[in-house]
């Protein structure tokens, strides 16, 4: 998979984009090109040039969108820069263009946001119709203005457990069908103030999956859309 990233709120000019994207799709055995950006970049010119692209040379194309919680007052919180309407635009635009996946990039412990936010946010994925989802546990980069809130006391992260709990309950309202292609995020522990509890994500992992399998709990579960 050939992988782009945006995280400005322009997207690169389109004809560079599709030089790098034909650039790409030469390379031997690339199945998927994979763009990342942010909601508010979705245009339908780009989108127009990405569905001409696959059908062109068989290659798919995902875009991966970050929008992080369904809890508009977080995202203004955090400055994220868009709210929850331009993420749903996003999706629906794309969502016109067959053979176009969506992903979607999500952070189930923001300060402020509960596990009724955690469940909100699936539901809404779900309702949309996303393909794909990577849920990330929130970490602190040092020199960030969420690091000076963490260590004045400002904000605080919940526990292990309840971070456990959230993405079950994620996991529970997305139907089985939607790929779920992270769990918990991972930084160099030089590089952060807080990340994963202190522990490695790999024994995160294990221990949720356990705890799921431990409570009778699955994807899908819960899932009524």
């Amino acid at each position: 998979i050939a992988y782009f990233q945006n995280y400005t709120n322009t997207f690169l000019p389109l004809d560079r984009l599709l030089g790098y994207m034909e650039e790409a799709s030469k390379a031997e055995d690339i199945v998927e090109i994979s763009i990342s950006t942010r909601p508010d970049c979705i245009r339908q010119d780009y989108l127009e040039a990405f569905y001409e692209f696959s059908s062109r040379t068989g290659i798919e194309v995902s875009i991966e969108l970050g929008l992080q919680t369904a809890n508009y007052h977080t995202l203004q919180m955090i400055d994220r820069g868009h709210g929850l309407a331009e993420f749903i635009d996003a999706v629906l635009r794309i969502k016109r263009y067959t053979g176009i996946s969506i992903c979607t990039h999500v952070i189930l412990n923001l300060p402020g946001d509960t596990a009724a936010d955690a469940k909100e946010t699936a539901r809404i994925l779900t309702a949309l119709g996303v393909d794909i989802v990577k849920l990330h546990s929130l970490y602190i980069a040092r020199n960030t203005r969420l690091c000076d809130w963490y260590e004045n006391g400002k904000i605080t992260v919940c526990s292990k457990e309840e971070y456990f709990e959230r993405v079950i309950t994620f996991l529970e309202q997305i139907p089985e069908t939607v790929a779920v292609e992270r769990m918990f995020s991972r930084i160099p522990e030089k590089d952060a103030v807080f990340c994963n509890w202190g522990c490695s994500w790999w024994r995160l992992r294990d221990e949720l999956l356990q705890k799921m399998e431990e409570e009778g709990r699955y994807q899908g579960r819960c899932c009524d859309y």
